[in-house]
């Protein structure tokens, strides 16, 4: 599996430090988005700075996006193949407000909204609060 996330980091122009392999091993290996505080708690030792700059890298090359939702806590999740998180791109997440987790729904893409003259796009959000189907 290291060769895979070493191939994909390459992919993306990405120095596959350990560091990095091993973020990106625990972030492929969730089934929710996650936090820099659950980074954290799952490589004791690491520099916080360190896990901080990590996630940015994975975001600004575009392997990862962010997720506002709502917690106060930036999460974030892996991008599906091909994605270049351009607007078409873009799609629904599920926020538990039981377990608190975050979800990517990528099945659901926010619809393209149309602005009026002179109004340009730059990012948008959809974040769904309720009840997962795990909590439910």
């Amino acid at each position: 599996m290291l060769k895979n996330l070493d191939k994909l980091l390459q992919d993306k122009n990405i120095r596959p430090t350990a560091m990095r392999l091993l973020a990106l091993e625990y972030i492929s290996s969730q089934q929710t988005a996650v936090s820099l505080s659950d980074l954290e708690a799952a490589f004791h030792r690491a520099d916080r700075i360190t896990l901080y700059r990590t996630l940015k890298t994975f975001e600004e090359k575009g392997l990862v996006h962010s997720i506002m939702d709502g917690t106060g806590s930036v999460k974030y999740a892996l991008c599906e193949e091909g994605c270049e998180c351009a607007p078409e791109d873009l799609h629904v997440h599920f926020f538990c407000n039981k377990c608190r987790e975050t979800i990517c729904l990528p099945m659901l893409r926010i619809p393209k909204i149309p602005l009026p003259d002179n109004f340009k796009q730059e990012e948008a959000s959809l974040v769904i609060k309720g009840t997962c189907g795990r909590c439910n």
